[in-house]
């Protein structure tokens, strides 16, 4: 196998983040993906993984040596919501075609670019959501011609899993989906949809869960990992994304325990996460409280419990922690196993989108909760957002004083 040392990761991503903070964008390179393409000349193809039984066996693995040279690279973000139509129009200027820009060449430069979408992509349609508590009652449509702006951005595949995505019915979701895929866009949420495709010749499965009706729910546990082993068998690759916990700026740290919002069961996501990497899950990706949190290694495989806001224009609080808008960078070999990382800071500014933060906010506070979270920390994340794995004696000198949540087992 090639060897890389960590000094060397580092000295890269350090050049990164230079690049991107000092100067506001990335340079796209030639092979990078053109806008709205896939990287395959694939469709999306649901998989109903409800009925029938799925294979429990892998197929022949290739010897480390091949994993190492298959590596894949995954960019992931947070909450997106472009710019809603109802009760009254409240977009973003020009459509918001300089939304995205200043971070586009992130997402473009990565072979698999994620994000959580929250709402519907659609021009009418009656609300379907019933709120508890009128003060805490959201409601997002946003055009459906905003599809362009997630393909010229570089996204290849989003979540639909979440506590918005059904604000106009399932007809509404449906529509949703039909204007990803007349772009190329990838999805998972809704029972029975699952996106996989090939990607640097690895095959790759996306399946997102959440708390809300119609969508693989995160709170049964033995039926996600039913769903994930099966999707493990047939993929080389399988990505997880989940929406769930309580929201608010304070919810920085994982509890570690069921999480209640506004008398919602909002799962207990270290659980959900782990076990999900325990049931064959290369890559856990948390949303949903609408702040970052920490990160762990389990087996080699990453699980970062929530990566907050991303590029939500109004209707949605962006003040201090709300309006952090981190960009995940991972490489993964190819068996799905965490070989380095990045953290690109960034913060929400009405109404341009999310801009690089010189400040490196969003990093900063990452690896302050992932060190107060997590009793082993295999991971070292820096101040500029590089992204170590440690190991043995260097974990332990690592481990910082003080008090933290238990790294339960289930």
């Amino acid at each position: 196998m090639a060897t890389i040392s960590l000094r060397s990761l580092s000295m890269v991503a350090l050049l990164s983040a230079a690049l991107l903070q000092g100067c506001g964008t990335v340079p796209v390179t030639p092979q990078e993906k053109p806008a709205g393409a896939p990287h395959e000349s694939t469709t999306p193809t649901p998989i109903q993984t409800e009925t029938g039984e799925l294979p429990t066996q892998k197929a022949p693995q290739p010897s480390a040596e091949a994993a190492d040279q298959q590596r894949i690279t995954v960019a992931a973000v947070g909450d997106i919501m472009l710019g809603r139509n109802y009760p009254e129009e409240d977009l973003p200027p020009d459509d918001g075609k300089e939304m995205l820009e200043a971070v586009s060449p992130i997402l473009h430069s990565a072979d698999i670019a994620i994000g959580n979408l929250e709402g519907v992509l659609n021009d009418g349609g009656q609300p379907f959501k019933k709120c508890q508590e009128s003060g805490s009652c959201f409601l997002f449509r946003t055009p459906s011609r905003f599809v362009h702006r997630l393909a010229e951005a570089g996204f290849d595949v989003v979540s639909l899993a979440n506590n918005h995505a059904r604000d106009f019915g399932e007809e509404g979701r449906s529509a949703t989906m039909a204007n990803l895929d007349s772009m190329g866009i990838r999805h998972s949420g809704r029972i029975g949809d699952v996106a996989s495709w090939t990607v640097a010749g690895r095959r790759v499965a996306f399946i997102a869960f959440a708390t809300s009706a119609g969508s693989y729910d995160l709170r049964d546990i033995p039926e996600m990992q039913r769903l994930v082993s099966g999707l493990s068998a047939k993929n080389d690759v399988v990505i997880v994304m989940f929406h769930g916990g309580a929201e608010g700026s304070e919810m920085i740290h994982v509890p570690f325990s069921t999480e209640i919002f506004h008398g919602e069961d909002r799962g207990d996501v270290a659980r959900f996460a782990r076990a999900a990497v325990d049931a064959g899950a290369d890559l856990v990706i948390g949303s949903g409280p609408h702040v970052p949190r920490g990160m762990e290694l389990r087996n080699d495989h990453l699980i970062v419990y929530s990566l907050g806001n991303f590029a939500t224009y109004q209707g949605i609080n962006v003040s201090g922690r709300n309006g952090l808008a981190p960009i995940l960078s991972v490489t993964l070999d190819g068996e799905g196993r965490f070989v380095s990382g990045h953290i690109y800071s960034n913060r929400q500014e009405r109404p341009a989108g999310p801009q690089p933060d010189p400040s490196f906010s969003a990093a900063k506070l990452m690896a302050k909760v992932t060190a107060e979270d997590f009793t082993e920390p295999r991971l070292k994340i820096s101040e500029d957002g590089s992204i170590e794995k440690i190991d043995g004696l260097a974990a332990a000198v690592a481990a910082p004083a003080g008090k933290m949540a238990p790294a339960r087992v289930e």
